[in-house]
């Protein structure tokens, strides 16, 4: 037991000795309480990382590049040099009459209507008519659509007076209100957009109640709610971003289907006056003669000009809505 003891002796004093060899090799590290805060840093943008996966997208970049140079030159274009009025009738010089019908040239890029407007300025004034109304109608159903669907969704208390006001308004067909509202008042944008509004925000409630729904009782937000802030917090800050790619995709689809609206209602007679150009009343009167090949052209050019604009805002929203997913960042 003696032999064994002095062995351990020497084998702990020699471990000792190397130790404090070692010692003098290395230089400990003193804690740095910023060292530690960039090990943890992480320099996400959330709104840079929508950006940066939208754009690889080439379709909706292009879309996009498109939708932005009509945007641009639909509001510059009667700044241009030698614009013509949409709202002046041409008279013929050789006949001293209306110069109705006359085909595309250098002076009349998209030619003539039936009463001698210039269809080039007609089409752009028409253009920036039909974007008017539907930026207001879109602007609307997000703003009334998500207040009134975040309300129905988180607070209980509501939700059955909402969900029974919601199936009342949702029985009576949206042509029916359109048509009467428009009938008894005068006709004009005001009208237009109003009669659109009244309508148009019961989608984007019924969807975003939908969305909170399913994500109200989730255990980040029953945190929350056991702090005891108030529900605009909650809503704003909680559960509205959870929704910005959806909100966004049900906006950029409201613009087309707001001037799809205005097209019809002027189709059957009772959208805005033929005083104010708009992409309807372009339609309109491009259906009339469209049996003559001749004249086509009426019709095909302001319906090229719809088919950019609902295919643009299309592709866009849905790209963006994908690319907003958080699940999709890098």
């Amino acid at each position: 037991m003696g032999i064994g003891n002095k062995k351990i002796t020497k084998l702990a004093e020699g471990i000792n000795e190397s130790i404090k060899t070692d010692e003098a090799l290395f230089d400990f590290e003193e804690y740095d309480d910023s060292l530690a805060e960039r090990t943890g840093y992480s320099n996400y943008s959330y709104w840079r990382s929508t950006f940066y996966v939208f754009i690889k997208n080439r379709a909706a970049l292009f879309f996009l590049i498109i939708m932005i140079a009509l945007l641009v030159f639909t509001f510059i274009q009667p700044i241009l040099p030698n614009q013509k009025s949409p709202t002046q009738i041409y008279i013929d010089p050789a006949t001293n009459m209306q110069l109705r019908n006359h085909p595309p040239d250098s002076e009349f890029i998209f030619g003539t209507n039936s009463i001698g407007q210039d269809l080039w300025s007609r089409i752009w004034s028409g253009t920036r008519t039909s974007l008017m109304i539907g930026l207001l109608v879109a602007i609307w159903q997000a703003i009334a659509g998500i207040t009134i669907g975040a309300l129905w969704g988180y607070v209980r208390s509501l939700d059955r007076f909402i969900t029974e006001a919601y199936n009342v308004i949702d029985n009576i067909p949206t042509t029916i209100i359109l048509i009467l509202l428009t009938y008894i008042m005068r006709p004009s944008i005001g009208t237009l957009v109003f009669a659109m509004c009244i309508t148009g925000w019961r989608g984007m409630a019924l969807f975003v109640r939908n969305q909170i729904v399913i994500i109200r009782d989730r255990e980040y937000n029953l945190a929350s709610k056991c702090l005891g802030p108030p529900t605009r917090r909650i809503i704003t800050r909680n559960l509205l971003p959870y929704l910005v790619s959806v909100i966004m995709l049900r906006m950029a689809l409201a613009i087309p289907e707001a001037i799809g609206s205005e097209v019809f209602l002027t189709y059957i007679g009772l959208g805005l006056p033929i005083s104010i150009p708009s992409l309807g009343n372009l339609i309109n009167e491009g259906r009339v003669v469209m049996m003559v090949s001749s004249l086509r052209y009426q019709l095909i050019f302001p319906a090229i000009v719809i088919s950019i604009i609902t295919i643009s805002f299309y592709v866009i929203g849905n790209v963006f809505a994908d690319a907003a997913d958080p699940r999709n960042h890098i």
